[in-house]
């Protein structure tokens, strides 16, 4: 009895890693699975060294009528209980059998998409609620967050590495270089932070604007864009503040993830990191689309060590509380036995 897992995006960002984060750790659980996914080398292979069989699949538009009857069959070879398809592209692919439908969301999706799934899975308590708002039957709803975990054998990046000095104030930006993630609000803000360096780490299409933007501002010489990375707890060990700008983010998994490598977080009030921090307790909020607020509470946080070390420590307790692999894989075991997938 397994689970299949659906994944139809091709390319890399928050919800694709952490699909293979939460694979791989219901693999070491001892949850049998199998993944229909978009074709993506790294993917394949990590979910390969997991010991999960992988099908790629096109998941094409809507003349695509191969994609379902492929996954089907991929399904019956393996058993499937459970078919959990990682948002709308893949639920609009995932067939129809002798198994349980469940739909992943990690935003406020459309869900004509899931119309006859059995249950709806959201990574925040804001998502289930809307969700039950746009009338789906609230039994049928659950919120399991993400989990966060920092490799105790992943070594801090040597700065000189990326052409940054040793001893700079470090601040650390991750997302996609789109609009949503506010990267531009960064640049503005370490205009008034002559003494910090930023790495920015992400892919996307406003690559070429926002390194035009930093030359423009003058601060392209303490910038470092990094492009997509696949040693992000690296990344996170080798700063001294988080920035998070992000002017839409419905969870806010570098917040989670950030905590848990013990590095105090300062974030835009968007509606996932304002669910998520507890402000002066365990992160800085600002308002969205403020650079000299957020230059401020940078400043703070970097002239304050005590603050610092105290909100780092309430980060990783939250972590260890709510959201811990341990604690996050029993939720997901507990609703996949329900469906007799575990």
């Amino acid at each position: 009895m397994s689970v299949l897992h659906l994944l139809g995006t091709a390319g890399e960002g928050g919800a694709e890693t952490y699909f293979a984060d939460l694979v791989t750790a219901l693999s070491r659980a001892g949850v049998a699975q199998a993944c229909a996914i978009r074709p993506n080398a790294g993917r394949e292979a990590r979910l390969a060294r997991a010991g999960v069989p992988v099908q790629t699949l096109a998941f094409g538009g809507p003349l695509d009528h191969f994609t379902r009857r492929k996954a089907a069959a991929f399904a019956h070879r393996h058993g499937t209980r459970v078919a959990l398809a990682w948002m709308n592209r893949a639920a609009r692919h995932t067939p129809q059998g002798p198994w349980a439908r469940i739909g992943r969301l990690g935003g406020y999706y459309k869900l004509k998409y899931y119309r006859g799934f059995d249950h709806l899975v959201a990574n925040t308590e804001d998502i289930a609620e809307w969700i039950v708002g746009q009338g789906w039957p609230a039994g049928r709803v659950s919120c399991i967050p993400n989990f966060a975990a920092a490799p105790e054998d992943a070594a801090a990046v040597e700065r000189s590495a990326l052409a940054t000095p040793q001893h700079v104030p470090l601040l650390l930006s991750m997302g996609r270089l789109h609009e949503a993630k506010a990267h531009d609000v960064t640049l503005q803000a370490l205009t008034e932070l002559p003494d910090a360096w930023l790495w920015i780490a992400g892919a996307g299409p406003l690559e070429h604007k926002l390194k035009a933007m930093a030359a423009a501002l003058g601060v392209e010489h303490r910038v470092r864009f990094l492009g997509w990375r696949t040693d992000a707890s690296a990344l996170y060990r080798a700063a001294d503040v988080c920035v998070f700008p992000s002017r839409y983010e419905p969870l806010g998994n570098v917040v989670i993830q950030a905590w848990a490598h013990g590095l105090p977080v300062v974030a835009a009030e968007s509606q996932g990191p304002k669910a998520l921090i507890d402000d002066g307790e365990d992160g800085l909020l600002v308002p969205v689309d403020d650079a000299p607020a957020l230059a401020s509470a940078v400043r703070r946080m970097l002239n304050e060590p005590m603050l610092r070390i105290r909100l780092a420590q309430n980060g990783l307790a939250r972590v260890e509380g709510e959201f811990s692999e341990a604690a996050v894989v029993a939720a997901w075991k507990t609703l996949l036995a329900d469906y007799g997938a575990a």
